[in-house]
């Protein structure tokens, strides 16, 4: 029977009947919004740090890096002697150059921004670098360029470098990843693959979870008690707290796994959560990794992700992490460090990473060289074109295309010889088809003008034969085949 409040409320809206609502189920924490930490010390305490995936990932290309020399160059003369490959080698007194690029690259990767502070003469060449930690610094934006960078520690500017606002130079370098963003701070990838770095620990906090648990779901115990007139019985707190301990105590861990639960009475059991069968964990545990290491650009099966043998092998998937991830690295570190630092100690001092040093790139050298020397057997380039692709000095007297001997000009008829003009073995004939067919056996190479000439001497040889022939004949004095070859003779 309605109230009078809500036939009130029925009258005033003109007669419109009011249904209550039905009920509704509601579920806590299905389809919320989640929201990701984004800050330097969140993405490496969960991600670097809880994460065997983002952990091998960052090593493995921040390793490449590492192991990568960096060369001094005076226009295009290498400098291992100058004063920049020595900073280099240690930037500074504890810090080495492995170390040094692993934290460059590392950092990098994590945050999307690595800052490179100079120490030394204000006006003279660096005599040190640091890295500055990035969740560390603030820009002060400026019109077009950072007015200044400030080293913030506890809440206090420790520190301001500023900026040149006509050459955009400062005594900090800030390397940093594209930002679709901001202007001024970078974007790392690890920000990409949040989601699923955040699914992977889940899926592995669950895993230990459940082992702790026994590997069983969590459930319920429920009680449905009555009294003799049929009625309702609710547990006093005593005898909750008491049920609770016991469960705990004697079903509860690793050690009691398997263990049996009897329950007398009212009492029944009712699993609340779904077995891992239904949730398929390890099926989502391995395609996060997967994830993970597509947006760091690693290859899966070089951090252990199963079923994810994309290449043929472990050399080719090392290959490829090089070509694709690790050798674009080195040239954005190349060109900074090229924009700011080698600046500083002369206008011709470059700096350059050798790629050729690095061993998985040799497979890669082995199939340029072969190519390029089957390119010269074929008469496709020239030896020095052929040096020149190889990184060698040309040498005089290799510009000239050479080809197989057997191989003849497009539309040069070479007439072959009868058996007639073959039959005596020293004749004119016999002893420029031997060297007509010894130079098609040939495996010697041979000029295309010198072919010509040769096709040309045998024929004019041929007409000559043929001419004293008929000039025999006319007078009588050739008679037989023998009597032929004995004034060929």
């Amino acid at each position: 029977m309605a109230s009078f409040g809500e036939r009130l409320r029925f009258l005033f809206r003109g007669g419109e009947e009011v249904k209550a609502a039905p009920p509704v189920i509601q579920y806590h924490g299905v389809g919320s919004e989640v929201s990701y930490k984004t800050g330097y010390a969140d993405l490496a305490n969960e991600g670097y740090k809880k994460n065997a995936i983002v952990y091998r990932c960052v090593n493995e290309i921040a390793n490449g890096v590492a192991q990568t020399p960096l060369v001094v160059y005076s226009d295009d003369q290498r400098l291992d002697g100058h004063p920049l490959s020595a900073l280099l080698r240690s930037p500074a007194p504890t810090v080495g150059y492995s170390e040094f690029f692993q934290s460059l690259v590392s950092q990098l990767l994590l945050s999307g921004n690595a800052f490179v502070v100079r120490s030394g003469p204000e006006m003279g060449e660096p005599q040190e670098l640091y890295l500055l930690r990035p969740d560390r610094m603030r820009i002060k934006p400026g019109k077009y360029l950072p007015m200044s960078y400030e080293y913030v520690l506890n809440g206090r500017v420790v520190e301001s470098y500023a900026v040149d606002p006509d050459t955009g130079y400062s005594e900090v370098k800030h390397i940093k990843l594209w930002n679709p963003l901001d202007d001024y701070m970078g974007c790392s990838p690890l920000l990409a693959a949040a989601v699923d770095v955040d699914q992977h620990n889940l899926s592995a906090k669950h895993n230990v979870n459940l082992l702790n648990n026994g590997a069983r779901p969590s459930g319920a115990v429920i009680f449905k008690p009555q009294d003799d007139g049929g009625m309702s019985v609710t547990l006093t707190e005593s005898q909750r707290q008491q049920l609770l301990s016991d469960l705990k105590n004697r079903f509860s861990g690793t050690e009691n796994t398997g263990r049996p639960l009897l329950l007398e009475g009212d009492f029944d059991w009712k699993e609340m959560g779904l077995s891992p069968r239904d949730m398929d964990f390890l099926q989502m545990k391995n395609m996060a990794a997967r994830d993970i290491a597509l947006c760091f650009g690693v290859p899966g099966q070089l951090v252990g992700v199963p079923d994810s043998q994309t290449y043929s092998n472990m050399q080719e998937a090392r290959l490829a992490l090089y070509e694709e991830t690790i050798i674009p690295m080195l040239r954005h570190i190349e060109t900074d460090m090229n924009e700011w630092l080698s600046p500083q100690f002369g206008e011709s001092i470059r700096v350059a990473y050798d790629i050729d040093e690095i061993p998985a790139m040799a497979e890669r050298r082995r199939l340029i060289y072969e190519n390029v020397i089957s390119a010269v057997r074929e008469g496709i380039i020239t030896r020095n074109e052929a040096r020149g692709r190889l990184g060698m000095e040309e040498m005089e007297g290799a510009d000239d295309i050479f080809i197989p001997a057997n191989l003849f000009p497009l539309g040069a008829s070479v007439p072959e010889p009868s058996d007639d003009e073959t039959r005596g073995e020293d004749s004119p004939a016999a002893e420029i088809y031997s060297i007509q067919s010894g130079y098609r056996l040939s495996e010697n190479e041979a000029g295309m003008e010198e072919l010509v000439e040769t096709s040309k001497l045998i024929k004019s040889v041929k007409e000559t034969e043929d001419s004293i022939i008929v000039e025999f004949k006319k007078e009588g004095e050739v008679t037989s085949d023998d009597e032929n070859s004995d004034v060929i003779d």
